[in-house]
């Protein structure tokens, strides 16, 4: 006789921490897909980003959000931080991640105690990251003593999403916290974003990969045309936003270089995530201070409400 079949479990699940945890990469080892984009230095991610795990018994949906960071110095900043808010308000259940090889006070900033207000009594699992980076796994040892001292955690899952150690035990730790449900989405769709969005994010992650110091940061990206065509290239025409005019005169470059080698790595991404040719068309406009205006942010897709 057959054993009974698992109830099946669906729900939200929040994946906070500091700039530079490994949320993005974490969340794309479980999808198994690039969704969120990825890049060495802080705040990459801007917008939540919704990714969608499903098998044969659950149906979990991670909310990537943009990493906790203290004292916001522009509205952007703010705006961020209320995805964050938001994630945890929207979440089943909390996943933190905090990095294996850093200290405690920066792995784990006293400044995302503020956000277990939002989260009230929702379940809190903490993912040990990065442990492929340490060497002797005898050190991880207090490093799990430490952690589980905190009261907040329900459970620890030391993990590594770079080479998707423990992916498994971290999904049947985070089902344990998911109400019984029907899937929310189509088994077989990763996301709630359409492809405009991922376009336009794997522009701006070029950029983050290419520039240096303040301009990957003063710079977004919005998509005017989007063109799928039966026959031929895919259309699409993107304007990188910057604040300075000197930040326009960088990206483009002496006799449009830099703006065309940027063009070419960013093509070959989008190529990649459509898996489809595509004719990119660039241009770069400034737009004054946009991260301290109302008007401009909520132009572009962010919560400027504070």
């Amino acid at each position: 006789m057959d054993a009974a079949k698992p109830e099946f479990k669906a729900g939200y699940c929040a994946i906070v921490g500091v700039p530079n945890a490994g949320k993005s990469t974490l969340m794309n080892a479980l999808l198994g897909t690039k969704l969120s984009i990825v890049s060495r230095k802080p705040q990459t991610t801007r917008k939540q980003v919704l990714g969608i795990f499903s098998s044969d018994s659950e149906q979990i949906i991670f909310l990537d959000t943009p990493g906790i960071m203290p004292r916001p110095t522009t509205l952007l900043h703010k705006a961020m931080l209320a995805e964050v808010s938001k994630s945890f308000a929207d979440a089943d259940v909390v996943l933190v991640l905090a990095e294996a090889n850093q200290p405690f006070e920066r792995a784990l900033p006293k400044e995302w105690k503020d956000y277990l207000k939002v989260a009230g009594n929702k379940p809190i699992v903490l993912a040990l990251s990065k442990t492929d980076l340490i060497k002797n796994k005898k050190d991880l040892l207090p490093l799990l003593q430490h952690y589980g001292e905190q009261p907040e955690f329900k459970e620890i899952v030391p993990l590594s999403s770079t080479k998707r150690y423990n992916l498994k035990e971290l999904v049947t730790t985070l089902r344990k916290y998911l109400p019984g449900s029907q899937p929310f989405y189509d088994t077989d769709q990763l996301s709630d974003k359409n492809n405009r969005f991922f376009v336009g994010e794997l522009i701006r992650e070029t950029v983050f990969h290419k520039f240096r110091d303040e301009i990957p940061y003063s710079t977004e990206v919005e998509i005017r045309e989007f063109k799928e065509r039966t026959k031929g290239k895919w259309f699409v025409n993107a304007e990188i936003i910057v604040e300075r005019d000197s930040q326009k005169s960088i990206l483009i470059g002496k006799s449009g270089t830099a703006l065309k080698t940027l063009g070419e790595r960013a093509r070959k991404e989008i190529e990649r995530f459509l898996e489809q040719p595509v004719y990119l068309e660039l241009h770069v406009r400034t737009k004054k201070d946009w991260r301290n205006s109302k008007p401009a942010l909520k132009e572009l897709g962010y919560n400027a409400s504070s």
